[in-house]
């Protein structure tokens, strides 16, 4: 009887231990996000990139234009055939450049329904692929017009539970000398 009650107290103590780990410590110690002024192109090389784009892949205005510049390959992500809410992705060296479907053409407006989607399937990339560092410009707020608070918002909700650092750029044009 005592053996039986010992054995039970252990089960239950692990039991807590477990759902401990998995609820505070795994959620504390992983997730981090951080805002800073500059350039996303300047990011670390250790950093992915991730930016929002309209399912034809037209990138012809905002950091978008700079994304095609850059990294190029349209037709690479054309054949990923992806549609709002979903995710296209390059890889570049040892890191992946993403594009964030979250819109159906380029001169439609996202919303924050296909952001979290696309959010998600990232997320998910980068956990199979073993990605733990993320640059992004204010995802959907240029040009796309979301409220960065809610945006924020969302990216906390979709990556809280993961080892994750997300490095959110806020460009800032470099000021003219008089």
């Amino acid at each position: 009887m005592i053996l039986a009650r010992q054995s039970t107290t252990q089960i239950l103590l692990a039991e807590i231990r477990n759902a401990f780990h998995r609820s505070f410590v795994r959620s504390m110690t992983g997730f981090q996000f951080n805002e800073v002024d500059g350039d996303l192109f300047s990011a670390p090389k250790t950093h992915s990139l991730a930016h929002c784009v309209g399912a034809d892949l037209a990138m012809g205005a905002g950091i978008a234009v700079k994304f095609k510049e850059i990294y190029g390959k349209v037709d690479e992500l054309e054949a990923q055939k992806a549609r709002a809410g979903e995710l296209a992705l390059l890889k570049d060296d040892e890191r992946y450049i993403y594009y964030l479907v979250t819109k159906s053409q380029s001169w439609a407006l996202p919303t924050y329904e296909t952001l979290q989607s696309s959010l998600e399937k990232m997320r998910d990339h980068m956990a199979k692929n073993d990605v733990h560092k993320l640059a992004i410009p204010r995802i959907g707020c240029g040009i796309d017009g979301l409220q960065w608070d809610k945006v924020k918002a969302i990216i906390n909700d979709v990556f809280q539970r993961e080892d994750v650092e997300i490095t959110a750029y806020n460009f800032v044009p470099p000021q003219e000398t008089q």
